[in-house]
């Protein structure tokens, strides 16, 4: 905490004491209260209005009982959250996650990154998160439905497109948005489709959305090489994770010329020198919903480890793509050892703090992930816009627009960090212009 500008410390300590275990929300405030020090000396206004206290407290938050009933004929029960974190810019925006590991401090963190994200894409949207402890992993879809109509009948009554838009995030695809919009739909009597976003394109989704979280990752990294001449074409890059964001930011990095030569599950990781199979990878995860060795079973080119690190495998280009604080700074200096030049991060913060330290005393261009990783809700809001107007958009239009917010993210993080004082440093970049687009919407909307 001592590099905590004073007029910020009392308001980390204030949070620490209101919200005690929740260590991903603690770091994720310190982490945005770490590079806002300039900006309250500038900006007294902020301190005397207590914009930090208010954006670091949740205007809503929502905990309750997911009773369902498996093939089995058991009762379960989880514990869903919804925690509706700022507005000042519009409703509120972000994923629903479900995994064994979600309690509200992962939702909290998750959610107030949310509102620097969504302020960074340029959008009307606000921020907010949820999920629930619910395990997808190994049920049948017959009970993901049930699960998933048991936890909309709660929660549809504190969503609305002028009010709160969930999508999905790990552990919520296409199948669960589906179950959860056909509840919505079902207990409203209307078809209101601006109300979740990720939607299969027969019923109201967007293109690009499936692939926009991985491919404005790939984009940002491109905006930054270009800042010092170079591109991604001809790059080693490695992924982490093998869901959604890691097999579509490797793609995209495959279409701009480069070799990705890695990736990984919870189980282990897959090198595959021959560069990977894109197509093999999309069918092992999202067609077989099998485990990475079932890749390299497939193809002789690939070799599977279990356990280790997927970081040991060198690489120039490193996309932390899987979940938060999976690179440590062990594995930071490792990779810098072996030549990495960029970092952005597909996942919420994947990278722990002393990562992050070592990467950018190292010089390597590093893109937090609140800007990285901006793609996927700045095409669900496209997708609002398009369910708001009953229009659907083509792939090259929607992947343009993609292509021209990722671009415009990065000239935020880059002009905001030049103005403060630190020219390059994208994390400072993002969370000051983020926390100062919230910050004067605040102001103007009154103690609220």
């Amino acid at each position: 905490m001592s590099h905590l500008d004073p007029l910020l410390a009392e308001h980390y300590e204030t949070v620490l004491q209101r919200n005690p275990g929740e260590q991903e929300f603690h770091q994720a405030v310190l982490e945005v209260l770490g590079t806002l020090g300039p900006v309250v000396r500038k900006h007294r206004e902020y301190v005397d209005a207590a914009i930090i206290e208010r954006i670091c407290e949740p205007e809503r938050q929502l905990i309750f009982r997911v009773p369902w009933t498996d093939d089995q004929g058991q009762v379960q029960i989880n514990r869903a959250f919804r925690v509706e974190f700022n507005s000042a810019l519009g409703p509120y925006k972000g994923g629903l996650r479900f995994h064994p590991s979600v309690y509200l401090g992962i939702v909290k963190f998750l959610g107030f990154e949310q509102i620097f994200k969504n302020a960074l894409t340029g959008m009307p949207i606000g921020g907010g998160k949820g999920g629930s402890d619910f395990d997808p992993k190994g049920r049948s879809d017959a009970e993901v439905m049930r699960f998933c109509q048991s936890l909309m009948t709660e929660l549809y009554r504190h969503l609305g497109e002028y009010t709160d838009v969930p999508a999905g995030d790990i552990g919520v695809g296409g199948r669960e948005i589906g179950y959860l919009f056909g509840q919505y739909k079902r207990i409203t009597n209307r078809y209101e489709s601006g109300v979740l976003t990720g939607k299969g394109l027969a019923y109201g989704g967007s293109q690009v959305r499936t692939e926009a979280t991985g491919y404005g990752t790939v984009y940002f990294t491109e905006e930054m090489l270009r800042t010092r001449g170079e591109s991604l074409s001809g790059r080693r890059v490695v992924v982490s994770g093998s869901g959604n964001v890691a097999i579509y930011a490797a793609q995209k990095a495959i279409q701009l010329g480069a070799q990705v030569v890695a990736c990984s599950d919870s189980s282990g990781y897959v090198v595959d020198e021959a560069g990977l199979d894109i197509d093999l990878l999309r069918q092992v995860k999202e067609v077989d919903r099998a485990r990475i060795s079932a890749y390299a079973d497939e193809r002789g080119t690939a070799e599977f480890v279990a356990g280790g690190s997927v970081w040991d495998v060198p690489c120039e280009v490193a996309l932390p793509c899987a979940t938060q604080n999976e690179l440590d700074g062990a594995e930071a200096r490792t990779l810098v050892e072996n030549g990495v030049v960029a970092v952005a991060e597909g996942a919420n913060m994947p990278c722990t703090p002393e990562a992050v330290d070592v990467f950018q005393e190292g010089g390597v261009l590093f893109a937090p992930g609140k800007a990285a990783n901006a793609g996927g809700v700045a095409t669900s809001a496209l997708e609002m816009q398009q369910n708001a107007s009953r229009d659907s958009w083509t792939f090259a239009h929607t992947e343009e627009r993609l292509r021209d917010i990722m671009a415009g993210v990065h000239d935020r993080c880059a002009t905001a960090a030049e103005e403060y004082g630190s020219p390059g440093d994208y994390v400072a970049g993002a969370n000051i212009s983020g926390f100062a687009k919230v910050a004067d919407a605040m102001l103007a909307l009154g103690v609220v």
